[in-house]
């Protein structure tokens, strides 16, 4: 099987097990959202209050385990790292606030479109105007440096800590969390998440999927083969919300959503942003992560810092819009992420002139004698 239609199979297979999900219990356009579920996890383990949403969910659990096998029986797995991974946190924190402002990651977008939500339209609107956003600070030399191998130790440790978090999931000691009302009390049965988050992430990790990385690749090469996947989430999620009366076209009162066009296109701007300077939006930061890369793991801890404290400080969206807070932080995200991205690209380029000047200089020397 060619490439394309492998990633259109698994985009198919994702598809259906987002919704399988919501059949089985998931909130509805929620089959499979990375930034919601990371933040619910936030929430089972303690880091944010929100009785809502608190519950370590397994879907999560099993994408990083699945993918963690995946790179091991393929031999992908290799222990990189040390390329400007506190920039990478910072750069998962923001990203976070954005995608809570829209309430969901390029794949619930996906998905809420799926379900007939034209909110979800404007987001992936967003999320296309962040990326080509950011693009000219590619051209420009925006680079976090290269990863270099690590001791292979350290590759295993992001994946103990997901082992960790499910045997606290199993064990259910009482400093653990778990909604009873809201969006995380609504879940499919355990060993159903959990098998579908193994067969995700066996999927994400043999096919790269990333929708940013898509639209990066488009505008950049006109390259369709990431899109190609998440054209078949679309078809496949569609149909299975038609066939069980899930769909519902319209933007007002669609679940776990808000209708405030403008938030939700800054907020998936914003994240979009993020997404293409961090190379990867937050389903492919994980699979890389259990692929052994430590700066991918510390970028996923970015993520779920800025959960945690979204929603400690007020700033995450609800179904009643966007509170002044979160308008202001997604504001602000802009102004950080742009001077941090312009000063890296400064930075980057007086060290590729100092490098030129060393070598036009040597080569000067090697010529007079």
């Amino acid at each position: 099987m060619n490439q394309r239609n492998l990633i259109i199979l698994a985009g198919s297979v994702f598809g259906l097990l987002a919704i399988l999900l919501v059949k089985y219990g998931n909130p509805p356009n929620m089959g499979f959202c990375i930034a919601c579920f990371l933040r619910d996890i936030t929430g089972g383990l303690g880091l944010q209050r929100a009785p809502v949403v608190q519950y370590i969910r397994p879907e999560i659990l099993g994408l990083v385990l699945g993918a963690f096998a995946a790179a091991l029986v393929s031999r992908e797995f290799r222990t990189l790292g040390g390329s400007s991974a506190l920039t990478r946190f910072v750069l998962g924190f923001v990203a976070m606030i954005g995608m809570l402002v829209f309430l969901g990651c390029p794949l619930r977008a996906i998905l809420r479109l799926a379900g007939g939500d034209l909110n979800a339209l404007v987001g992936i609107a967003g999320l296309v105007a962040g990326v080509a956003l950011g693009i000219p600070f590619l051209r420009k030399g925006f680079s976090l440096g290269r990863a270099l191998p690590q001791n292979k130790a350290n590759g295993y440790v992001f994946v103990g800590i997901i082992v960790f978090f499910l045997i606290l999931l199993l064990a259910k000691p009482a400093f653990i969390y778990f909604s009873t009302e809201g969006p995380a009390s609504m879940r499919a049965p355990l060993a159903l998440s959990l098998g579908v988050g193994l067969l995700a992430g066996v999927l994400a990790q043999r096919t790269r999927l990333c929708l940013a990385g898509g639209v990066r690749d488009f505008i950049l090469f006109r390259d369709f083969y990431l899109l190609y996947g998440f054209i078949a989430i679309l078809v496949v999620a569609l149909i299975g919300n038609l066939v069980l009366g899930n769909f519902k076209l319209g933007f007002a009162g669609q679940p776990i959503a808000h209708s405030d066009g403008l938030w939700n296109f800054l907020g998936m701007m914003l994240a979009g942003l993020c997404f293409v300077l961090m190379g990867g939006c937050p389903l492919r930061q994980l699979v890389s992560a259990a692929e052994g890369n430590t700066d991918s793991a510390v970028t996923v801890l970015g993520l779920m810092a800025g959960a945690a404290f979204a929603h400690n400080f007020g700033l995450a969206a609800s179904a009643g819009g966007v509170p002044a807070a979160g308008q202001a932080a997604v504001l602000i995200g802009f102004a950080v992420i742009v001077t941090l991205a312009f000063f890296i690209c400064r930075a980057n380029l007086i060290a590729r002139e100092v490098s030129a000047g060393g070598r036009n200089k040597g080569r000067a020397g090697a010529t007079l004698s």
